[in-house]
């Protein structure tokens, strides 16, 4: 079994904390994590690509695990989490790297190769596809998505990115029982919850998110008691503040993409996401015309019985997709150097 080893680096002036596996000088593919995850959720394709010969850097992204934890909202902008992949890749150093994203990871990984595709020649995004420089998927993205989203659900609808955004009320019910909330939301975004349980379009402004969860009554295979406990454990120890701005900064984001509005992904990528999931069952207008967004797509996988969490759910077809793209790209010995 090959070794998961671990470090720190600064990077665009903040600690990161990295998982590694596989040689050092293999191809170099970077795995961003989302909420309320961490490296953790890449430990399957990092065993799995590390041992297939590839230089597999799973970092625990800014506001979450054993990295830095601003508090300032203003400190989540896509620039500025893009600019962290950027320090990051020099202080490994390498020279280039594909790099995947799976949730708010996956917007990081399509800006990283909008941004600098000298540096990132090779994408990958997991459960949300690239969607044209905006921050998050709104119906109007003419004006700031916090606008979008009241205006989609009215005054008194709620809309869970809403209530993520709710400084201070999101973290409090949430760390109530971290344990608990953590194992309603994997459960209730997998496609091991029976729909008819799920009661999100019920809840309104005002609400708890964890009122709309379908509780699991058994722990699934995908996502064991031990697997709960690193999760809990981490956001025992750092509270969700810091991740939680992932969310708060939409806004902030909306302003500072202006300038890449209408741009396209110009490098070779691909897309896995799972049937079930919730991003592709809300928004199919998206996910069907993104290919538009992105030219170069050489992949387009759609996992059956897969929900949100997509390399933990179905590691087997995730690291067999991902091996295949990462086999083509890096093929030529300049990508991933």
């Amino acid at each position: 079994m090959i070794d998961i080893r671990h470090r720190a680096v600064t990077a665009n002036g903040i600690r990161l904390h990295l998982a590694e596996s596989g040689p050092a000088d293999g191809p170099c593919i970077i795995l961003c994590h989302g909420f309320p995850e961490s490296w953790y959720s890449w430990r399957h394709q990092l065993k799995v690509l590390g041992e297939a010969g590839y230089h597999v850097v799973a970092p625990d992204m800014r506001g979450f695990g054993r990295s830095s934890h601003p508090l300032e909202v203003s400190a989540f902008t896509q620039p500025k989490l893009v600019g962290d992949m950027v320090g990051l890749l020099a202080a490994l150093p390498r020279e280039t790297a594909v790099i995947a994203g799976h949730d708010w990871g996956a917007p990081v990984a399509w800006n990283a190769a909008l941004f600098r595709p000298d540096l990132f020649p090779a994408v990958i995004g997991l459960s949300v596809p690239f969607y044209g420089a905006r921050t998050t998927f709104t119906y109007d993205h003419s004006i700031p998505p916090s606008q979008s989203m009241r205006r989609e659900v009215g005054p008194d609808g709620f809309h869970y990115q809403l209530y993520f955004s709710q400084i201070g009320r999101a973290e409090a019910d949430i760390e109530k029982d971290v344990r608990r909330w953590l194992g309603g939301f994997f459960h209730t975004l997998s496609a091991d919850a029976p729909p008819e349980e799920v009661k999100l379009a019920e809840l309104k402004n005002g609400d708890r998110l964890e009122d709309a969860f379908a509780w699991p009554k058994t722990r699934p295979a995908w996502m064991t008691d031990a697997d709960l406990d690193h999760y809990a454990a981490e956001f025992e120890r750092t509270g969700f503040a810091s991740a939680l701005n992932f969310y708060r900064a939409a806004d902030l984001t909306w302003h500072e993409m202006a300038p890449w509005r209408g741009a396209h992904i110009q490098v070779p990528a691909a897309f896995i996401a799972g049937d079930h999931d919730v991003v592709v069952l809300a928004n199919p207008d998206i996910v069907q015309n993104f290919p538009k967004e992105v030219p170069h797509l050489r992949g387009n996988q759609i996992i059956p019985n897969c929900g949100h969490w997509t390399q933990q759910e179905r590691p087997d077809e995730t690291n067999r997709f991902m091996l295949n793209f990462l086999k083509e790209v890096t093929a030529d010995g300049r990508t991933g150097r």
